[in-house]
């Protein structure tokens, strides 16, 4: 297996096919050679304010204070991903890479402030079996490119694709241009 891309993100390319995953920047929270687990950075369900079903946790969510759509797979949970300080992390929070982790949505929110300062819930998540998202690399359909630690928390995550295709020194830079049609240009 190739080196593990846990914490990078991969950034659609115009190729993908799949419409879930159309122009979708998905942040890797987990990858090996049992496959791969991420969430869809730039969806949000407008329709759908954290603060209705989760009121306890409405203080701490990034704006749009909303849910996302962190891809098909098991539509019906929620991925807590948060922001923590300190040496300890907090009861409740699963560290993952730099200062990012999981958050027990069940938990008390209380438990976890002040050091964790920022969440964002996912309904869903994207997940590859053992060498589909490696086979999915190969036909290009996906950029890898590094993570900003701005990225996860974005007020404007429509822009993102764009914005993080045009950051890139690459190849990659020249797509954020790219027509949502190709057919139409």
């Amino acid at each position: 297996m190739p080196e593990p891309l846990r914490g990078r993100l991969l950034v659609a390319t115009p190729d993908l096919e799949d419409a879930n995953f159309f122009r979708a920047v998905v942040l890797l929270l987990e990858h090996s050679a049992a496959g791969a687990l991420g969430v869809v950075l730039n969806r949000p369900a407008m329709e759908a304010p954290v603060g209705e079903p989760l009121p306890a946790w409405a203080g701490l969510v990034s704006e749009p204070a909303v849910f996302f759509v962190g891809g098909p797979v098991q539509p019906d949970g929620a991925i807590g991903l948060a922001r923590a300080h300190g040496d300890a992390p907090p009861a409740g929070f699963a560290p993952l890479f730099d200062d990012l982790g999981t958050v027990d949505l069940e938990h008390d929110p209380d438990t976890v402030t002040p050091r964790v300062d920022r969440v964002r819930v996912f309904v869903g998540h994207s997940g590859w079996g053992p060498g589909q998202l490696e086979r999915e690399l190969d036909a290009g359909g996906w950029f890898v490119v590094p993570l900003d630690a701005s990225d996860p928390w974005t007020d404007t995550p429509g822009t993102l694709w764009r914005r993080v295709l045009r950051r890139q020194r690459g190849a990659e830079r020249l797509f954020a241009d790219f027509p949502l049609d190709a057919r139409l240009n």
